[in-house]
């Protein structure tokens, strides 16, 4: 029974770093229609940023972290600026291949980098082991449980007290009407841009204690996508539920399946999902 408390917890901590880039996802298409496949990208950038600051530079971590999620974030609002903006009004493939040809240039720039290509690291954002009662428990998974709620109330904040969050809301809505209300459009797109490559990167930085920071720790994104997919990629809420949804499921499938049948699990379920539910089970709640 231990043991199935102990993966439980360990499913919702990985679900919610799924959950997150599954919001980066949701953030973006609800702003701009268009589906980002650089997320993955984003987020191992902000990791190996965060880690070059505190190791190589020396800042204090938590500092480090701040930095490069900021740095990410207007590294996708300069890549909004410069690129993306040119594929409004396309066919989605457009903006599709945009964002891969991106993030196949990020992978490549941190590949360039013999440290980061051939090593794996870990940054130390919390305690190894935490007891708590009978059950022991990774720090790590109990940081990103934590951070993940704090993460979805400042969003709900966000776009419930602020300027900018209802104008997106209203954007999300509908961009005609909004853009006659007088909703900045063009600006809108950049902030969503930004906030979707932060998010992916607090996502990088959650990541780290529960695996390492490596070349190919972006492939998480994989397996958020369903997620977001699931949650009806109009609602926030429905993508970070589904995410912790396939947290869980995919824990408690290595517990109870053959090795590797876990990593089939986000996929099953994503057709699963499609099949009766083809908006996504979060289409309900779409304008939240």
């Amino acid at each position: 029974m231990l043991a199935v408390v102990q993966v439980l917890i360990s499913g919702v901590a990985l679900g919610c770093v799924y959950g997150l880039v599954a919001l980066s996802f949701v953030l973006i298409y609800k702003a701009t229609e268009t589906v980002s496949f650089m997320q993955g990208e984003l987020l191992m950038l902000g990791a190996f940023t965060a880690l070059g600051l505190h190791l190589g530079a020396g800042w204090p971590l938590a500092v480090a972290a701040l930095a490069a999620v900021a740095g990410t974030a207007l590294l996708a609002a300069a890549f909004e600026r410069i690129a993306l903006r040119h594929a409004v009004g396309r066919p989605h493939l457009v903006a599709v291949l945009l964002t891969f040809g991106l993030g196949l240039m990020l992978r490549g720039a941190v590949a360039s980098v013999p440290a980061a290509a051939q090593e794996t690291y870990r940054l130390p954002l919390a305690l190894d082991v935490v007891q708590i009662g009978a059950v022991t428990l990774a720090g790590g998974q109990l940081l990103v449980i934590a951070a993940t709620l704090l993460i979805a109330a400042l969003l709900t904040l966000f776009f419930r007290a602020t300027r900018a969050g209802l104008a997106l809301r209203a954007l999300s809505e509908d961009a005609r009407i909004a853009a006659l209300m007088g909703v900045p459009v063009a600006r809108m797109h950049t902030l969503a841009w930004a906030l979707g490559a932060g998010l992916a990167a607090l996502a990088g930085l959650l990541l780290a204690p529960l695996t390492f920071i490596h070349l190919n720790m972006g492939l998480v994104a994989l397996k958020a996508f369903p997620a977001a997919v699931l949650g009806g990629l109009t609602s926030l809420p429905g993508a970070l539920v589904a995410g912790i949804f396939l947290g869980v499921v995919e824990a408690l499938a290595g517990l109870m399946l053959p090795e590797g049948v876990k990593d089939v699990v986000p996929y099953a379920l994503l057709m699963l999902g499609l099949l009766l539910f083809p908006a996504g089970f979060g289409a309900g709640r779409a304008g939240r």
